[in-house]
């Protein structure tokens, strides 16, 4: 059975060790249950239509050739936890607790996401997880100039501070920006401690084949990207290069920003697919943990009971590859699937979503009126 093991320090250690950021600490081993994850072919069967804790082994995955495993399926935070100073966070507390107790166990955020690393660390000390957690967070400043990295180092500091974390468990160059600049460096904070893997991210198809282009030249043990039965593109090369070259894969956008909802809202999950997944957030969300190059899916959510649905998908048989042909054959089949491109994010939600971003970007819309 593999296990999480990693550098993390408690809320009060950070306190007494925050001068030396760079000082080694102890590892604070998780046990997870490893599953093969028998994929399934849609045999006739019972339909899976078991509570939301029904039992068996967590699906997990190697972070690459580390030998490390986390659960398949992660918690994401953009939007949804962005809360004004003073918000309510009590939905987002059981989000969290909801993901937890199911076995989730990789969060991501970034300093880009509003107030969502302050509510993470929050939330996860209150609930008392978050020296457990594997932090997925991200960087794309440097410097005042050329290899300068005084403003990266303000980013990583300011996270450790809002996370009560002294290592990231991975660091992504968000978007690849400034990439030529931030690798030497985030190599540099890998081997002094500061952060376990090093990543990039991005979640716009137009941009994979600059991440491909990032990966070949090697040195990364992550990359994040978008994934999803809609959007399959990075099918073409990233995921295979990555499971080629040993390197870790986080999938962002499984829902498609909430508007793979809206084609099958008021539709029930196909006969054919019952025998793995009960709601469409497991039928979107094991359609992306069946490739086997993807690490950890991860879906967001502010609702526990949409939380409740996703956290399904990381138990249970998963489908086979004819059966995810099949999955797609049917979604392409539905009306709007073709135009989900042209939909703006979060359809009929976004109202939902008015922390710090939201209140800013209204800011900029009303001077530019």
């Amino acid at each position: 059975m593999n296990s999480i093991s990693k550098s993390a320090t408690s809320r009060r250690g950070f306190l007494g060790g925050a001068a030396t950021m760079a000082a080694g600490v102890g590892a604070a081993p998780l046990a997870m249950a490893q599953n093969a994850a028998t994929p399934s072919g849609g045999a006739a069967g019972a339909p899976a239509r078991a509570p939301a804790a029904a039992g068996g082994p967590i699906i997990t995955r190697p972070i690459g050739q580390s030998g490390e495993a986390i659960p398949a399926v992660g918690l994401g935070t953009f939007l949804v936890f962005d809360a004004l100073p003073g918000a309510r966070r009590d939905n987002l507390r059981e989000v969290m607790k909801i993901h937890w107790d199911a076995g989730v166990r990789l969060v991501d955020t970034s300093p880009l996401y509003g107030s969502a690393q302050y509510t993470l660390g929050q939330l996860g000390t209150e609930l008392g997880i978050l020296d457990q957690m594997f932090i997925a967070n991200k960087v794309w400043t440097t410097g005042e100039y050329l290899a300068d990295e005084s403003h990266a180092r303000r980013s990583l500091e300011l996270s450790q501070g809002l996370l009560w974390r002294e290592t990231i468990d991975a660091m992504h160059i968000h978007s690849l920006v400034n990439i030529e600049s931030l690798v030497p460096i985030l190599r540099a904070w890998k081997k002094e401690g500061r952060i376990r893997y090093i990543a990039i991210s991005q979640y716009e198809t137009m941009f994979h084949d600059a991440v491909a282009g990032v990966m070949a030249r090697g040195g990364i043990d992550m990359v994040q990207i978008n994934y999803s039965i809609f959007n399959r593109s990075a099918e073409t090369r990233i995921l295979p290069m990555a499971r080629e070259r040993g390197m870790a894969v986080l999938a962002n956008m499984p829902f498609e920003k909430a508007r793979l909802f809206q084609v099958v809202q008021g539709r029930p999950v196909p006969d054919f697919a019952r025998d793995f997944a009960s709601t469409w957030a497991e039928f979107f969300l094991k359609w992306v943990i069946a490739n086997p190059a993807v690490t950890c899916v991860l879906p967001a959510t502010s609702n526990p009971v949409h939380a409740a649905e996703n956290v399904r998908a990381l138990r249970g048989p998963l489908p086979d590859e004819a059966m995810r042909r099949r999955m797609v054959q049917h979604m392409e089949r539905l009306p709007g699937f073709d135009k989900i491109a042209s939909v703006p994010w979060y359809p009929g939600k976004d109202a939902r979503y008015q922390g710090l971003i939201r209140r800013q970007q209204g800011v900029i819309r009303q001077r530019l009126t």
